[in-house]
């Protein structure tokens, strides 16, 4: 089983990277978004390594990083969503956006994944609900939806006002979390809305 690979970058495809490990050429199968990290031909690169073996293939799958080999595992212990699902949401949000995604039940951000429609985001969301890493950056958000109170109710208004702006609910989340953080905990909604545009503003 194969773990990790460390070589020369040789050839890059769409979704696909040949390197070169001691004059022998993997066949790497990567996202869109390990293959924006990629160095130019000629340089050293190391992949982590997801071995699929089959009756009749083999693939690999590499990784940059940790973290999006384990949301890769992780997306395909939903029913429904295999590699190619997987390896499409990784390219179009993105470890981080996935996070965002499945903590807010964002369900219109998985379906920007080619293949991902609104019944297979919706099954994501539900059931990663409580396995996925929840993002840092939201705890603010994500403790005023559970909980009571002026100051969450403060923010669980702004960011369903930002939604109303038309902005999305992870974006809405993202900017107000922000906003929390820089005002005091008894902040009003008004004042959280405030912030939290100039934070999307930027």
């Amino acid at each position: 089983m194969i773990g990790k690979l460390t070589g020369i970058v040789d050839e890059v495809g769409e979704d696909w990277l040949i390197l070169d490990v001691g004059g022998v050429g993997y066949l790497v199968s990567c996202s869109g978004h390990t293959l924006r990290k990629v160095p130019d031909s000629g340089q050293v690169l190391s992949l982590l390594i997801d071995t699929y073996v089959r009756e009749d293939q083999l693939r690999l799958f590499g990784f940059v990083t940790a973290d999006e080999r384990d949301w890769f595992r992780l997306l395909q212990s939903v029913q429904g969503v295999g590699a190619r699902h997987a390896m499409a949401m990784l390219g179009s949000i993105g470890p981080d956006g996935l996070a965002d995604a499945i903590a807010l039940e964002d369900k219109k951000a998985l379906t920007k994944a080619p293949g991902v429609g609104p019944k297979l985001a919706g099954r994501i969301a539900s059931e990663l609900r409580d396995k996925a890493p929840s993002p840092a950056k939201l705890a603010p958000v994500l403790a005023a939806t559970n909980g009571e109170g002026g100051g969450r109710s403060a923010v669980r208004d702004a960011v369903s006002a930002l939604v109303n702006l038309g902005y999305a609910q992870a974006q809405a989340a993202t900017a107000i979390a922000m906003a929390a953080r820089e005002l005091d905990e008894g902040a009003k909604t008004q004042a959280l809305i405030r912030v939290g545009l100039k934070e999307l503003a930027r």
